[in-house]
């Protein structure tokens, strides 16, 4: 559903508790390329252009101090986090995220965690420095009201590796509000959801909060 238009399910792979581990040893089918296990653990980003930064300085900021962008701005600078799915608050889901299917982590698709309301289910961006594509199949309380994307690691390892950064990003592709809005409106008993679910209403009906109404 989310990457029909970027690549085949024959290319993609998902992460298990059980293969978290090999992945992040071996690389999956990367692990033939010699060296591979040496290089893998260095996440290499560019440095966002001037340009971008400063266009960045001018807009309307979440409480992180980053800007919030219209949707037509599809090159932005976005404060980026990591997580993994064997951390205390995500174990009770595994390898799945919060669109239902298993999360990706391959050398062509990863998944990533955002706000809906700003980068709704099914975004698929690239970060300036790296080949793959990632895709927003997720979400996290600490991410609502942000313009902060989570980029998933298969082992806290690799999430230290990733640690915080601010990179430059590319829309590839948005994702679908109507989509994130049947999904979200499912979960109501939880705090951000509720918070997500209103923001995107309110985008709806032209009553827009101010952080949404900065998209």
């Amino acid at each position: 559903m989310f990457l029909a238009s970027c690549a085949p399910d024959s290319d993609l792979q998902v992460v298990s508790k059980s293969r978290s581990q090999t992945i992040a040893m071996y690389g999956g089918s990367a692990a033939k390329t010699q060296g591979f296990f040496q290089t893998a653990q260095v996440y290499s980003t560019a440095a966002p252009s001037a340009s971008v930064v400063q266009q960045a300085a001018a807009m309307p900021k979440d409480k992180h101090g980053m800007p919030f962008y219209k949707a037509s701005d599809r090159t932005r600078l976005v404060r980026t986090t990591a997580y993994t799915h064997t951390e205390d608050d995500h174990l009770q889901y595994g390898a799945m995220n919060a669109a239902g299917t298993p999360l990706r982590y391959t050398d062509r698709v990863r998944s990533a965690a955002a706000d809906w309301a700003v980068y709704p289910v099914g975004t698929v961006f690239r970060i300036k420095g790296m080949p793959q594509l990632f895709v927003v199949d997720d979400y996290g309380s600490a991410l609502t009201g942000t313009g902060t994307i989570d980029i998933f690691t298969p082992t806290k390892d690799y999430m230290g590796l990733w640690g915080r950064r601010n990179v430059e990003i590319s829309i590839v592709q948005w994702g679908s509000y109507s989509r994130s809005s049947e999904l979200l409106a499912q979960r109501q008993s939880f705090p951000h959801c509720r918070q997500m679910y209103a923001a995107i209403q309110q985008m709806s009906s032209g009553t827009a909060t101010a952080y949404t109404a900065a998209r």
